[in-house]
């Protein structure tokens, strides 16, 4: 497997191909969560949460001026049987119980949506075949809420498919009950138009364990925030995404996991490769230890493959510790070109450099689509990994 190249954390390398900062303190949002989209001020691009992010091309998501348009998303449930699948209106008790949004795109999303999609598996409950969201855009402004929920004990493993053109700004929310085991995978594979904000929030019980897999090729501007907090002690999140972020694109991830319980565990492990000119991948990992969380075991790493001049990474990962009695934590931050050496000694062996390049990235994502665990879905996700190199070693 290809190893990136080390850079310093602060440093910038040649031609401002990649950046990555640090930060002791997790980010700090303008404004507190809220889910009135009147609690938060329009953004202009100088605040923190948006620093990065190319406002000119939300749409108008985050001013206010998207206005949703009838049968642009379309949205399709597959559930085994024994799972409830719903329609609820905005007073439906079970919505917003993981948490306010915490910018104004999200706030301006659970204020204008009219109705939301709530999949139960009840406790107990150990499926052995996915549940599968296929969200599918036809040219329209939407605003969503989705929200799953496990019963104590159940295991679920669900896929969320978005395809299609839309301009989209959702709420996700994953609320696991106490011993419940859940799997998500998000991909985005829209076409190169949409516009796609979103925040996922997981409320994880005691001794769950929570699974996030975040599929990033698609879309003109993609920006997603996953949120994890815990309900009970002994609880577990990873979260793994992977991104192929071509000329043009600005795709953007930003994490937060707040260890707000003592005994929990998470560990974080997004990779991304970038080409042609104004490709630009935004990281934000944020784990917050807090004072009352003892013992907690956590660990983020980005890593970060540069495959033509004019791309842009900015990798900023933050790690807040409030108390001294912790199993473990750290963060770890790398970008870089292709490594030579690899190169070197697979063509030294016969093999063709374009041929080389391809087996590089390919075995570089290769841990993170085995986490998937969906056959059909790891198969779709190599072959457009191979259809992306092909135009980047072309």
């Amino acid at each position: 497997m290809a190893e990136a190249q080390n850079i310093p954390v602060g440093s910038t390398t040649a031609g401002s191909i990649a950046v990555a900062a640090e930060s002791t303190v997790a980010t700090r949002m303008s404004a507190p969560p809220s889910f009135d989209v009147a609690d938060f001020p329009v953004p202009h691009g100088r605040e923190e949460e948006w620093r990065f992010t190319p406002l000119e091309r939300l749409r108008g998501l985050h001013d206010g001026t998207a206005a949703a348009t009838d049968g642009g998303l379309k949205v399709a449930v597959e559930a085994p049987e024994g799972v409830t699948v719903e329609t609820v209106g905005r007073d439906d008790a079970r919505l917003g119980r993981t948490g306010a949004p915490v910018d104004r795109v999200a706030a301006q999303a659970y204020s204008a949506f009219t109705q939301a999609s709530v999949v139960t598996v009840p406790k107990e409950t150990v499926l052995t075949e996915p549940i599968r969201i296929a969200v599918h855009g036809e040219g329209g402004t939407a605003y969503g809420h989705q929200v799953i929920e496990l019963g104590a004990f159940a295991e679920a493993l669900v896929v969320i498919d978005h395809t299609g053109d839309a301009v989209l700004a959702a709420n996700v929310e994953y609320v696991l009950g106490d011993g419940a085991k859940l799997t998500v995978v998000s991909v985005q594979d829209w076409d190169d138009t949409s516009v796609h904000v979103a925040q996922h929030n997981a409320l994880v019980g005691r001794d769950a364990s929570f699974k996030s897999v975040v599929v990033t090729f698609g879309g003109d501007v993609v920006r997603l925030h996953p949120r994890v907090t815990y309900a009970g002690t002994g609880g577990e999140a990873e979260l793994f995404g992977l991104y192929l972020t071509d000329a043009g694109q600005h795709q953007e991830h930003r994490l937060l996991v707040d260890h707000n319980v003592p005994h929990c565990k998470s560990n974080v492990v997004y990779k991304g490769a970038l080409q042609g000119d104004d490709a630009h991948a935004v990281w934000i990992g944020d784990v917050l230890i807090e004072a009352k969380a003892e013992g907690t075991d956590t660990y983020e790493m980005n890593r970060n493959l540069v495959l033509t001049d004019g791309a842009r990474v900015d990798s900023v990962p933050n790690l807040e510790i409030e108390t001294g009695e912790i199993v473990g934590a750290g963060h770890a931050s790398a970008t870089g070109r292709f490594d030579d050496e690899q190169l070197f000694y697979l063509m030294a062996r016969g093999i063709p450099e374009k041929d080389a390049r391809r087996l590089v990235v390919r075995g570089f994502f290769a841990e993170l689509v085995q986490q998937i665990g969906v056959p059909d879905i790891e198969e779709r996700l190599i072959a457009k990994i191979e259809e992306e190199l092909e135009a980047a070693v072309a």
